[in-house]
């Protein structure tokens, strides 16, 4: 990536650093009204900033209502390798707050019925295969990629 287009990777994220700011507030809103616990609201508030604003912007500037679509990648894969604290209860939690940030923005208009079906489906689908892989990964008998990541 050339100066030029890492400036301007680094001003697109920081344009969607602040909309996610005031989604973020938006969402710990949404969640008080729901009658949830302080600590409850804050931990899906902390889960979804990680993935809107870690994991969304690790290599390519992707807003949070396009963000939907890449809970797979997230939860199979790089959360595993990059979040020190994975583990099948961690992943449950994340998809737990990722399903209602995306009711959330399904509410405010930000995404589609289709893809917030779609997400519903994919945690569904794919928890299985997730808690299967993190569990390989934090087996230390197991060494061999191909047996963590079913390559």
């Amino acid at each position: 990536m050339s100066d030029k287009e890492y400036e301007k990777y680094e001003r697109a994220c920081k344009k969607i650093r602040k909309e996610n700011a005031k989604l973020l507030a938006d969402f710990e809103q949404w969640l008080s009204e729901k009658s949830l616990a302080e600590k409850t609201v804050r931990r899906h508030v902390e889960n979804v900033e990680f993935y809107i604003d870690t994991f969304l912007l690790n290599e390519d500037a992707i807003p949070a209502k396009e963000g939907i679509g890449h809970i797979s990648m997230f939860l199979g894969y790089w959360f595993i390798r990059k979040a020190m604290w994975a583990s099948p209860g961690a992943i449950r939690e994340n998809a737990a707050s990722l399903k209602k940030f995306y009711v959330f923005m399904h509410e405010q208009g930000h995404v589609d019925a289709d893809d917030l079906q779609d997400l519903k489906e994919t945690i569904k689908e794919e928890m299985p295969e997730w808690m299967g892989t993190v569990e390989r990964y934090d087996d230390p008998d197991i060494i061999d990629p191909e047996e963590i990541w079913g390559l």
